[in-house]
């Protein structure tokens, strides 16, 4: 099993990375306020996430490595996204306030499936 769930790590990046181009205004919702030019920080995002799930494809496993750190990089840049919906849970009614808080250390664990998927 945890073979395989490294093995999708790659194409479930690959793939939360199009959605961001797919649907760009749910990601523009969780954006926090502070932040300028959020359509292009959407973008920008998921051009990462899609980038570095290819590179977790890769059969190179130097490049696999870097996939990864990529993706940790990537992970702790939207981090504040989450943390502001965690804030700002009014703006959300439709997703429980225990689901908001779940998603903050929620990314430790895709960073961890990251990481093992770049060292398989």
């Amino acid at each position: 099993m945890t073979r395989i769930l490294e093995h999708a790590a790659g194409p479930v990046f690959v793939a939360a990375g199009i959605l961001h181009f797919a649907k760009p205004k749910i990601y523009e919702s969780i954006m926090p306020d502070y932040l300028p030019a959020q359509r292009e920080l959407v973008y920008a995002s998921g051009v990462a996430e899609a980038a570095g799930g290819a590179l977790l494809l890769s059969g190179d496993p130097k490049v696999r490595r870097f996939g990864a750190w990529w993706l940790v990089a990537t992970l702790i840049g939207v981090f504040p996204a989450n943390l502001h919906m965690a804030l700002n849970p009014d703006r959300y009614p439709q997703i429980p306030k225990a689901g908001l808080y779940a998603r903050l250390p929620l990314q430790l664990v895709f960073i961890r499936w990251v990481l093992a998927a770049g060292r398989r």
